[in-house]
């Protein structure tokens, strides 16, 4: 039993003069990085002298000063923050030309669409122009005799439809006029390129009111043919 108490205190002792070693051991490798202010590892390969040296600096006038890793830390952050700061300035100018250039375009886009409802409406407006002048105008003495007349008076054609009625030999307003449901559904296969546009531009019924504007004469609504 002796044995084993003296075993135990030398147990004992060994361990405390280990921890008692070590502790001393640290608080000799913490005291110069304590006075440098931080424990930064330092670069192996460097004798007492050069890691003493790295702990100060000099000054314009060869005067060694303490280092300042605070104050590099400092520096460090404004320059970082200076970098962030110039790339959002930068991003921001590139976001306000595009939408600069989006405001620009939808100003384009409006000016655009006014101009082109003012010229629809001067179209509207000399066509009506051409039918009061035709409403005043005397009438022909010889209906038969007269020309062929301005198909594009009817809303929905044009110069391009106008030429292909001429081509059918489709010239007065008489003729479309007196088109009868057949007749409509002919010519209306002799233009594929404007389907349904006899219908739903009604020329019959327009052609009725300008041969009536312009020759005073009023034509019957045309008969189905069996």
């Amino acid at each position: 039993m002796a044995v084993v108490s003296i075993i135990i205190l030398l147990a004992l002792a060994a361990l405390g003069g280990y921890f008692f070693g070590a502790r001393a051991a640290l608080r000799r490798v913490s005291v110069p990085d304590a006075e440098k202010g931080s424990f930064a590892k330092e670069a192996p390969g460097q004798n007492a002298s050069q890691r003493a040296e790295s702990r100060w600096s000099s000054d314009p006038h060869g005067v060694a000063v303490a280092a300042d890793p605070l104050g590099d830390e400092k520096a460090r952050l404004i320059r970082s923050r200076d970098t962030e700061a110039a790339l959002l300035r930068r991003e921001l100018a590139e976001r306000d030309a595009v939408q600069s250039g989006r405001e620009g375009l939808a100003r384009e886009r409006e000016q655009l669409s006014k101009e082109l409802a003012g010229a629809r409406a001067d179209a509207l407006r000399y066509r009506q122009l051409i039918v009061d002048i035709e409403n005043n105008a005397p009438p022909p003495i010889l209906s038969g005799a007269a020309g062929p007349d301005d198909l594009k008076l009817i809303v929905g054609v044009g110069p391009v439809l106008e030429r292909m009625l001429h081509t059918l030999g489709v010239t007065t307003f008489r003729q479309i006029a007196r088109w009868n449901e057949r007749d409509v559904a002919e010519f209306d296969a002799k233009l594929p390129e404007f389907p349904g546009r006899i219908v739903r531009d009604q020329w019959v019924t327009q052609a009725r009111a300008l041969h009536q504007s312009k020759y005073g004469e009023a034509l019957d609504a045309p008969r189905s043919r069996g």
